[in-house]
């Protein structure tokens, strides 16, 4: 029987955990006692179903409005496993192929002498689109077709293939246009139609859906990037490395599937399942082919980031748990996003987990508050 949480030092918690991850409950409910949430959700999918699903704290800074079931937080950088999730399908259905080049569904992208970089290289971050050399209008990222046509047309900033540079904002465009390209619909019309009974949005232009946002304050500080570089400033630092000068209305209703998608942790948590469940969703339903997973979570590349400043393992879109930014296991597969969030899942231990918030950190990856979370899921399977 799921054991429903309570409240805690005034603050009101929702959902529920099963018996054997009672001390997941307790790790999440710790978060909040010692300060360091505002308003979050955490989710756990395992055996075939939800075994843990938990909501608490506020969805606004003054504390007036309960985060529920119903709200959805932007999860900013974990949103690339959605989008490596969705490739993985597209694989699966002979719509895309890792192995072949990114040119062979978008020719225009192969200028520049990008015609040989594949599928597999630029989602893992090998493609040297980090970002634009040159100003461009921060506006202009919330306009489709100008950034691939500025991406179709550059050169690369490093010789692809040869290190990863992490894409924060370029790879859910190479990503979305090929998609686009393979199936004739973007991620956020692929996401309403096809998985329209999941939170998961990219583009979010209805009223009534954007209402049930959580606000996102600034973290404290900006995050550590470590010791600077041209890659590193181009991807994060220019005046132009991101959206700027537009509404928060815009900026939500523009598809960047690399940075602006919205979720609850159990849509997220339930999504990208199949990775750990031999490609079946929840209901039993084949969403991933053996060789489409098999063709997703290969290590592409190994070694120092020449963006971030660690030593990354990178699959087709997803960082293998080699640094424990994701838990205590080593077969573990994540994404992290700005402020806080996560999405993990371990085929080995057949997992999915899930970590939304609205009190951002300046962590790039391994929150500590994820990481409490994470190891307290392990420590019950």
């Amino acid at each position: 029987m799921m054991q429903t949480s309570k409240k805690s030092d005034a603050v009101s918690f929702s959902g529920a955990a099963a018996p054997d991850f009672a001390a997941v409950r307790e790790a999440f409910v710790r978060n909040f006692s010692e300060g360091e949430e505002l308003g979050a959700a955490f989710c756990v999918v395992a055996d075939g179903a939800v075994q843990a699903d938990l909501v608490g704290g506020h969805k606004d800074r003054q504390k007036k409005t309960p985060w529920t079931d119903d709200t959805i937080a932007c999860v900013y950088s974990s949103g690339k496993a959605v989008t490596a999730l969705l490739i993985a399908r597209a694989v699966s259905r002979g719509e895309l192929a890792y192995d072949d080049p990114v040119a062979r569904y978008w020719p225009e992208f192969g200028a520049a002498g990008k015609e040989e970089i594949t599928i597999a290289q630029a989602l893992s971050h090998q493609a040297g689109l980090c970002g634009f050399p040159d100003e461009i209008n921060p506006a202009e990222w919330l306009d489709w077709r100008a950034i691939t046509d500025r991406l179709a047309a550059m050169a690369p900033l490093w010789k692809p293939g040869t290190q990863s540079g992490y894409h924060p904002q370029t790879v859910g465009f190479i990503a979305g246009e090929l998609l686009r390209r393979a199936t004739g619909n973007s991620v956020g019309e692929i996401l309403a139609s096809d998985f329209s009974a999941q939170s998961v949005f990219c583009g979010i232009k209805d009223g009534a859906i954007a209402a049930r946002a959580a606000y996102m304050p600034k973290p404290p500080k900006a995050p550590d990037l470590g010791e600077l570089n041209e890659a590193t400033r181009i991807a994060f630092l220019k005046p132009w490395s991101s959206p700027a000068k537009v509404s928060r209305e815009d900026w939500m209703a523009a598809e960047l599937p690399a940075s602006n998608m919205h979720a609850t942790a159990r849509a997220l948590a339930e999504f990208v399942y199949p990775f750990a469940n031999d490609g079946a969703d929840l209901t039993g339903a084949t969403v991933l082919s053996g060789e489409a997973i098999e063709g997703a979570l290969s290590e592409r590349i190994f070694g120092p980031d020449l963006v971030l400043p660690f030593r990354l393992s990178w699959a087709a879109g997803m960082m293998r748990n080699i640094n424990g930014h994701f838990g205590p296991s080593e077969t573990a597969y994540g994404h992290a996003g700005f402020g806080g969030s996560c999405v993990v899942f371990d085929p080995a231990h057949g997992v999915a987990i899930a970590y939304v918030m609205n009190k951002m950190s300046p962590y790039l990856v391994g929150d500590p508050r994820s990481v409490r979370l994470i190891e307290a899921v392990y420590a019950c399977i």
